[in-house]
């Protein structure tokens, strides 16, 4: 029997184990519907703190119910790990490591390097291994399969590789590992087989596609689609405050349209782990080809900057109060880069909050979901979120909403407030004192 029958046979009867390296935000929820369709499964990770808590049966990824995974765990189907060596007999490898930007905007592979060097040290005839960090096109076929290949084992008929793009949207309610569908493409015919047996136990659709490289291009896509048409948006919303047009009539009108236009709407800046990011990786790609990708970095050039233009508003409407920034009491309404979630990576808020401390005003910020952040300026400061209250938004000269999460009653703020730079217009037309200046 083959490499590929013994491993598709070890899949269907639920005998293959399986590791998922990385147990974040994409890693852990990965992890935990393999282990909940019947496999047991390793999860790895480099800090420790996540594999005790793992280990002890407590959750720390909103997206993973907490009963659901103390139960896997009681039941020995879910484990977690600091050491590639215990990863030895898996049979199948899921990689879901972080892939961020140096400040050069250049790529930053460490995190992949050190897992699949990791993963070389205790690969063997039969094993799969895929990689769902997001990358550059090319990466898996250029970075994994030769490691692979130096150790004496022949890609497709030792061992199975194949890219299948992470699609975790964090805080989504409806859509999760299982019923997002899964883009998967295998180095050759056999890779594809079996990393779509495997995915086929967790996932209720997979996408086929020719190679990997097709399958990273699909990922990029995605994310320069997004980030193209908020570049535009936010432009428009530019446009619109020049020519002193209600940018959010005008797309509400737009989107009566029954075919032909798809609404995006303007805000303070992009945020999260792969809408500012991933594009990127092309670019750098393409630049290795002698090719600009002039459409991504216009729109990262618009949508980096509007934390200025935010600031701009917060400073023209303190004037038009007779205040100056430096001095003013200005409170910033939730600082996670999407509503419902902790996380602050590449928030716009932070910029927000750091360019008015640089103008001298006194920043505060609530957030129901983050209780410090950090500002990385000329004089790193460490921030504690004030408690809310309506003492909190009446003594501030400005609130800024930049971060509408579920928590917040808008009427209750704008009753309480006296002047709201609203970046996400949900406090406009509601009655209170305050008066609103939005973008």
């Amino acid at each position: 029997m083959s490499y590929q029958e013994t491993l598709l046979r070890r899949i269907h009867l639920r005998e293959a184990k399986l590791a998922v390296i990385g147990a974040g935000y994409v890693g852990l929820p990965l992890a935990v519907e393999f282990a909940a369709a019947g496999f047991q499964v390793m999860a790895l990770d480099v800090d420790a703190r996540k594999v005790e808590a793992i280990n002890r049966g407590e959750n720390y990824i909103d997206d993973v119910p907490p009963a659901t995974l103390r139960t896997l765990v009681q039941q020995g189907r879910l484990k977690a790990t600091t050491q590639y060596a215990d990863l030895e007999h898996m049979d199948a490898i899921s990689i879901c490591v972080p892939t961020p930007l140096r400040k050069t905007r250049d790529p930053d592979m460490s995190y992949i390097l050190q897992a699949i060097e990791g993963i070389a040290g205790i690969a063997r005839a039969g094993m799969l291994v895929v990689l769902e960090s997001t990358t550059y096109p090319g990466t898996t076929e250029e970075l994994i399969a030769p490691r692979l290949a130096a150790r004496g084992l022949t890609v497709g008929s030792d061992v199975f590789v194949a890219f299948s793009p992470e699609r975790i949207d964090p805080g989504n309610a409806t859509f999760g590992v299982r019923n997002t569908p899964k883009v998967i493409g295998g180095m050759t015919a056999a890779c594809q087989a079996v990393t779509l047996a495997l995915y086929e136990t967790a996932v209720t659709t997979v996408v086929p596609v020719s190679s990997p490289t097709a399958a990273e291009m699909v990922k990029l896509l995605e994310n320069t689609f997004r980030a193209v048409n908020i570049g535009l948006v936010n432009e428009m919303a530019l446009i619109c405050d020049k020519l002193n047009i209600d940018v959010w009539e005008v797309i509400r009108a737009a989107s009566s349209k029954p075919f032909g236009f798809m609404p995006f709407y303007p805000g303070p800046g992009l945020g999260g782990h792969c809408i500012p990011v991933d594009p990127h990786y092309l670019s750098w790609k393409l630049k290795t080809l002698n090719y600009t990708t002039r459409f991504i970095e216009l729109a990262s050039e618009i949508n980096t900057a509007m934390p200025v233009y935010v600031v701009d508003k917060v400073t023209a409407a303190l004037n038009d109060e007779a205040k100056a920034v430096r001095g003013s009491q200005i409170v910033v309404l939730g600082v996670a880069y999407k509503p419902n979630v902790n996380d602050v990576r590449e928030s716009p808020a932070l910029d927000i909050l750091e360019l008015l401390r640089q103008k001298g005003a006194h920043v505060h910020y609530h957030d129901p979901h983050v209780p410090q952040v950090r500002l990385e300026g000329e004089h790193p400061l460490t921030l504690t979120g004030a408690a809310y209250s309506a003492a909190l938004l009446h003594e501030a000269d400005c609130v800024v909403v930049v971060t509408h999460h579920s928590f917040y009653d808008w009427q209750h703020v704008t009753q309480h407030s006296r002047l709201i730079v609203d970046t996400r217009h949900v406090t406009v037309g509601l009655a209170g004192s305050a008066r609103v200046v939005t973008l």
